[in-house]
């Protein structure tokens, strides 16, 4: 077996960062995540500049761009689907052009967000999970649309430090057409389910934060569910020895989906004042996390979301997501992305750069923010990183302002 085959990746396909994926099994294209295939199924083969849906050299191409953003008042740089590096170099570059700067999963990381300013959380790691929560509370969501081996990788695992993985208590909470197999215990106890609609969430997610902290609920269902199903929730809560809130906040989409995250995170607090118990956000796509963290510790505010209308030229980056694209009708779009990039809208310039994680290594946060992991080229390719690119384009805006 060679040393490429036996060298083992860390997964940049969703928050996880599953860091177990060998070389042989991308060879073989051999996962048990289907976003982990489709993304080492990726090829960079043939991708070349483009201006206009004109080949064009590389030198070409970042010229053509450089002289949109000279002409722009007002640029956006947007997408940003890359890793720490690449999110370092879209800050540099925002502040040589005056652009403002978001990301295309901006609306989702917001509501967290505004409840970590507004309020604070307390919150837990997956190493903390997998080796010490005996209740996992799924609120909204099934995880594993977004985090495919959350139930393999922490739940479902052979050994925990501090408690008896297998006998772990799951419990969903609402949501809108859950996966509920994954969280089936390995000796077939199935998990407890108590159904709602997402958009019922914010008056159930109340109640139960009303039951947790002992208050009177007088009436018998709220958003059609028992509350007599809900008192039993609270109580199997507050006797856990660690008891976990999950939720991901791009399945919460309803307006002010936050104050539903608000009431989780404040559930957490009152359980914490007689027993033990954390909040988990979960999702992390399209490098979200990283790019947030380097924004704010660079720029000391976090990403926000933009108003389309009022720029006037978007450079759009989706090393991640080869199909995700700015809203139809914007222009001019400055596209330096994967070199798979699907484009309904022909963009005035497209500048292929290099995968994380695939074409070439780099660096990501894990969705818990506790840790960030190395990102090794899987299948090496002679593209361009996108630090390199924007260096060209800093180059020569600084010769022009020369």
């Amino acid at each position: 077996m060679t040393n490429q085959q036996n060298s083992m990746h860390a997964c940049p396909a969703c928050g996880l960062l599953c860091d177990d994926i060998s070389g042989e099994a991308i060879a073989k294209q051999q996962f048990s995540c289907g976003k982990a295939a489709k993304f080492y199924a990726r090829t960079s083969n043939g991708a070349q500049p483009r201006v206009a849906g004109q080949p064009v050299s590389l030198t070409q191409a970042v010229h053509t761009a450089v002289e949109l953003l000279k002409q722009a008042k007002t640029p956006l740089i947007a997408g940003s689907s890359t890793d720490v590096h690449g999110a370092r170099a879209l800050v540099s570059l925002s502040h040589h052009t005056h652009a403002s700067m978001t990301h295309l999963n901006a609306s989702s990381t917001l509501r967290n967000m505004q409840v970590l300013q507004h309020r604070g959380w307390q919150t837990t790691t997956l190493t903390e999970v997998r080796n010490r929560a005996d209740v996992i509370l799924m609120i909204g969501t099934d995880v594993v649309s977004h985090n495919t081996r959350f139930f393999e990788r922490v739940v479902w695992v052979p050994e925990a430090m501090f408690t008896e993985s297998a006998a772990r208590k799951i419990i969903y909470l609402g949501g809108d057409e859950l996966n509920t197999k994954p969280g089936v215990s390995p000796d077939g106890r199935a998990p407890e389910v108590i159904p709602c609609a997402s958009e019922q969430l914010p008056e159930v997610v109340a109640t139960l934060r009303a039951l947790v902290m002992d208050k009177p609920v007088t009436v018998d269902k709220v958003a059609g569910v028992d509350v007599s199903r809900l008192r039993t929730v609270a109580e199997t809560l507050k006797a856990a020895k660690y008891a976990t809130l999950v939720w991901v906040s791009k399945d919460l989409h309803y307006a002010h989906a936050e104050l539903t995250i608000e009431n989780i995170t404040e559930t957490v607090v009152a359980l914490n004042q007689k027993s033990r118990a954390m909040g988990l956000s979960l999702g992390g796509s399209d490098g979200d996390t990283s790019v947030n963290y380097a924004h704010t510790w660079l720029n000391g505010v976090i990403i926000d979301t933009p108003d389309w209308e009022s720029h006037d030229a978007v450079v759009w980056v989706n090393s991640y997501s080869p199909d995700a694209m700015p809203p139809a009708g914007t222009k001019p779009v400055i596209v330096l992305g994967a070199a798979d990039s699907q484009f309904e809208e022909t963009p005035a310039v497209f500048i292929p750069v290099a995968t994380p994680g695939l074409d070439c290594n780099g660096q990501q946060f894990r969705v818990d923010g506790s840790v960030t992991l190395p990102l090794s080229a899987a299948k090496p390719s002679d593209l361009p990183t996108l630090s390199q690119v924007i260096a060209m384009i800093e180059t020569e805006l600084k010769g022009v302002a020369a």
